[in-house]
């Protein structure tokens, strides 16, 4: 055992620790103050936040959550269940309030969209306001001529100034230089929560197309199958928000998503400390992307995966680390599995399929999820948080639209 470890049980033994709603306060052994470790056994001592390291205080906590009990086969251990209560009354506030903030934020969003210039010929849609239509209605689930009436409803309440033909939300869908602008908006509606997020996780998950596969059902009795997209996503582990996505074919490889989703986080200003991701993503590129952030990557290596530096230290560093010390990286590593939370939110509350037919219009679907998904997420900690939703507005110049 370390140092640190041998500390921790001391301290457990001292009996002092107390459970808190931040987490576990747990007394200093140098001075009269405390520290807290919260879940993921992050500390605010010196030591875990320098270091990055597990402190003497997280392995005391770890090891008050174990207790040893006497058994006819002798002495067994005995896990505490560590409790995550909901915040039910913020719960219910942002419930109940979802619907009319969702298009109060989603006003705000879209309003930076800077309109194109107007040429010759008749007066075209505001392109905010026809954004702002495409992502009500993929919100709302509803087909494009039922979502007519919402765009009806957002005339009245005076959110847009000229109802959009049901087909015009169409044609927008379907131009390719939507995407840009809808990816600007994923990440602008994920800054808000920049001060809280400092752990991420990347990881892909197909949606399902309405189009099927080449088959050939009659000669070898085939079923048909679906088409499907997938979304490459990097996403905060503590509110769900995602800040980058990139969207490919069914059969896009995960690994050379990684380092552009890990950067377009950091340029937008996110404190990267942890990102994790699974096996899929092992490589030294990929430990360089997160090291260059400021970060540390917790990627599980393959079986056959040796530990030669091949070029890169830090490779040859953390290989080391995981065949050493096993338990403390899956602790750091198993945080991923909020990855799979956001697409489950995602598919659970917005579907799981696409019902645009042509490559364009998929893409730009799937995007208008995802904002819509941030918005929600958003409306949610503004409750329980008390985070303070403000949009910058620092979009590029649109053209061709």
């Amino acid at each position: 055992m370390e140092m640190r470890q041998i500390r921790g049980m001391e301290i457990a033994r001292e009996g002092k620790i107390k459970k808190t709603t931040d987490g576990w306060r747990v007394p200093s052994q140098s001075e009269d103050g405390f520290y807290i470790v919260d879940e993921m056994f992050s500390c605010t001592c010196p030591d875990s936040q320098k270091r990055k390291t597990t402190c003497k205080h997280a392995y005391a906590v770890r090891y008050y959550l174990k207790t040893e009990i006497d058994t006819p086969q002798g002495k067994v251990v005995k896990e505490k269940r560590i409790s995550r209560p909901q915040a039910w009354k913020a719960y219910t506030q942002a419930q109940n309030s979802e619907v009319k903030m969702f298009d109060e934020l989603l006003m705000d969003l879209v309003n930076g969209i800077e309109e194109p210039e107007q040429g010759r010929g008749r007066p075209r849609l505001s392109l905010n306001e026809s954004v702002f239509c495409a992502i009500q209605k993929v919100y709302s689930q509803l087909s494009s001529r039922r979502a007519y009436s919402l765009y009806k409803n957002a005339e009245g309440k005076e959110q847009i100034s000229k109802t959009p033909n049901y087909n015009a939300i169409n044609k927008l869908l379907n131009q390719a230089d939507l995407t840009p602008i809808l990816h600007e908006l994923i990440v602008l509606s994920a800054l808000p929560l920049k001060a809280v997020e400092t752990q991420f996780a990347v990881d892909s998950s197909g949606f399902r197309t309405r189009s099927f596969g080449e088959y050939a059902e009659d000669k070898y009795e085939l079923n048909r199958s679906h088409q499907w997209i997938k979304a490459h996503i990097c996403t905060g582990v503590k509110t769900n928000v995602v800040t980058a996505i990139e969207v490919t074919a069914e059969n896009g490889a995960d690994c050379p998503q990684f380092a552009p989703l890990v950067a377009t986080t950091h340029e937008q200003g996110f404190t990267m400390n942890e990102v994790s991701a699974d096996k899929a993503y092992s490589s030294r590129d990929n430990y360089k992307a997160v090291k260059e952030a400021g970060g540390q990557a917790y990627i599980p290596f393959k079986s056959n995966s040796t530990g030669k530096a091949g070029g890169s230290m830090l490779w040859r560093k953390m290989f080391l680390y995981f065949q050493l010390n096993q338990e403390e990286f899956y602790q750091h590593y198993h945080k991923r599995s909020n990855v799979e939370s956001t697409f489950n939110m995602v598919k659970a509350k917005f579907g799981d399929k696409v019902r645009s037919k042509n490559k364009v219009a998929r893409e730009n679907e799937l995007l208008c999820k995802f904002i819509a998904h941030n918005i929600v997420v958003l409306i949610h900690e503004s409750f329980e948080l008390g985070v303070k939703i403000e949009f910058e507005s620092n979009f590029r110049k649109t053209k061709g639209l």
